[in-house]
């Protein structure tokens, strides 16, 4: 999958948690990245992200962050 198109995806799901402060934002993309996203699109972002992830808001940046620690 196109690398922008996961960007914009993220950025909107964490759109969607901002109002809840960026700790809960954070939660609610991860949790959202983990229970919706094919695991291949979770490898791409993570990918992306490490590669320098331009673009990523900050909450997003921080969620697949966390979401490439806790993979096996």
């Amino acid at each position: 999958m196109n690398p922008q198109k996961l960007v914009y995806m993220a950025n909107q799901i964490g759109k969607f948690f901002a109002v809840r402060g960026e700790d809960a934002a954070v939660l609610g993309v991860l949790d959202h990245l983990q229970r919706f996203w094919d695991p291949r699109m979770r490898a791409a972002i993570i990918a992306y992200a490490e590669s320098g992830g331009a673009g990523l808001d900050a909450a997003v940046a921080k969620a697949v962050a966390r979401l490439a620690s806790e993979r096996p």
